[in-house]
């Protein structure tokens, strides 16, 4: 499982609802996952989220 090394942003369990005559039936659960990146600063490689990817290059986060 990938995890945001900035922020520690995760997988997320969700459950999608399907509507039939007024009720809300129960539908498979599925996980929802973050966009993970692999940021090259100098000579090391870090896995970011696409937020604090986002940060590091405008500057408003260090590392």
């Amino acid at each position: 499982m990938k995890v945001c090394q900035i922020c520690g942003k995760g997988r997320k369990k969700a459950i999608k609802r399907k509507k039939l005559r007024g009720q809300y039936n129960p539908v498979k659960a599925y996980f929802q996952k973050p966009n993970i990146q692999i940021l090259n600063l100098g000579n090391k490689k870090i896995e970011v989220c696409k937020d604090c990817r986002k940060l590091i290059l405008k500057g408003k986060i260090t590392v």
